[in-house]
């Protein structure tokens, strides 16, 4: 590897902006989550919509996700495991862009589902715009997971504590 990208991997400011991008991207998922946990009924008619999955799995995928979510946007605003949670919300951001991406080609006329339910299609219509976005965050997560190597947070805490032993 070039001294440039070695230059580039360990600058000191990844540190800070990985924790700006880990308040967002946790933050986006903690307003993900909301609706979807106190509407799982309505989330799973969103998920449906996308006619992605089969009818048997709508339900638990409707009542696992939102916890899912919440649980790596906590980690992630955490600092917490947060190679893990960065992973999950890798993972969540590729299984929503290729679920975009098979509406968009279908040509449905609905909503993301991300923050809201399908009776508000006119708040969060899915676009190549949705598309864009999503790709962004997918865009985030990578960089947490690549260059956030030494994250503020509690997994940094852990880490100055194991070294002072």
């Amino acid at each position: 590897m070039s001294r440039s990208w070695h230059a580039y991997v360990d600058w000191p400011g990844h540190r800070w902006f990985g924790f700006a991008a880990r308040i967002y991207l946790g933050t986006v998922f903690l307003l993900a989550c909301w609706h979807k946990l106190a509407h799982p009924d309505t989330f799973a008619l969103d998920i449906a919509t996308y006619q992605l999955l089969p009818l048997w799995a709508v339900n638990a995928f409707a009542l696992v996700l939102p916890w899912i979510e919440l649980f790596a946007g906590i980690l992630l605003i955490a600092g917490y495991k947060t190679q893990a949670a960065a992973w999950l919300i890798l993972l969540m951001m590729l299984s929503f862009i290729i679920a975009l991406l098979w509406a968009l080609h279908l040509g449905l006329d609905m909503a993301c589902g991300c923050f809201a339910s399908q009776a508000a299609t006119d708040e969060d219509p899915i676009s190549h715009l949705t598309l864009l976005r999503d790709l962004l965050w997918f865009g985030l997560a990578a960089y947490i997971l690549l260059f956030d190597s030494a994250p503020l947070g509690i997994d940094r805490l852990i880490e100055k504590r194991s070294l002072k032993q």
